[in-house]
């Protein structure tokens, strides 16, 4: 069985992202970059199946500049066994595109199982996977708390609002994970060592032939940050005074 997981380059998630000084975008140029962690539980979960010998393949794909080599690397030391780059020259793409992009590949590598974070931490599209199932006309199952494989179908709990849902879908199908499918492992440093030497294919998004087209675009970007001033009182008087004061109409 082969599996399919993605790995999303994104500022880490312990840093504070700052806002340009015309409002543009965000600043990121100097930012420590790292793995999205949604995708660290994906590629976690495809490693324990391999450990309990129901998968033999786990194949990591990024889509971006050459930057996202070392988030591959970063995949491979997880315990990924091959990595592709689909080489552009931006980083973060619209969900649609990368949606596109993967469905080629998915054509070409054949998985049987694609399993993606649920969302990346930069843009918390959270659409990347559902629209992947739409292109493909695959089952899907998303923010997945829990995972068995059984023959050729897959039995999933799933976080839904006030408790979970538990599915069997018929492989070959698309997960989207959440944080607590799984504690993803330390990565010890010959792990890391090891995963420097292995090569990672890079294909230009060009040879795919797809149509990617920007269907959105940033006018502003503001501090999410509200700030208040705020007045002490002393009394419930005080309060009573001030409502009293407030106009309702």
């Amino acid at each position: 069985m082969k599996v399919l997981v993605c790995a999303k380059r994104v500022v880490d998630s312990n840093v504070k992202v700052r806002i340009k000084a015309d409002g543009s975008d965000v600043e990121i140029e100097h930012c420590k970059m790292s793995l999205n962690p949604f995708d660290e539980n994906a590629i976690e979960e495809a490693v324990k199946l391999k450990e309990k010998k129901l998968v033999n393949e786990i194949i990591a794909i990024s889509i971006g500049t050459d930057k996202c080599v070392e988030t591959l690397r970063t995949a491979m030391a997880r315990g990924a066994d091959r990595a592709i780059l689909i080489k552009t020259d931006q980083d973060n793409h619209e969900a649609l595109n990368i949606a596109k992009i993967l469905k080629i590949i998915t054509l070409k590598e054949q998985p049987d199982l694609i399993i993606l974070g649920k969302q990346a931490i930069d843009d918390d599209a959270n659409q990347v996977g559902q629209m992947l199932a739409g292109m493909l006309d695959y089952p899907q199952g998303t923010f997945i708390s829990k995972l068995e494989l059984n023959d050729n179908k897959v039995l999933i709990s799933r976080e839904i609002e006030n408790g979970t849902e538990e599915l069997e879908l018929s492989l070959p199908a698309i997960l989207t994970a959440d944080l607590h499918l799984n504690q993803p492992r330390f990565i010890k440093l010959p792990q890391l060592m090891l995963a420097k030497k292995k090569a990672v294919e890079i294909v230009e998004v060009s040879s795919l032939k797809v149509e990617l087209s920007n269907s959105t675009r940033t006018i502003k970007v503001k501090d999410g940050e509200i700030k208040k001033d705020c007045q002490m009182l002393s009394s419930a008087a005080e309060v009573i005074n001030i409502i009293n004061n407030l106009n309702l109409n």
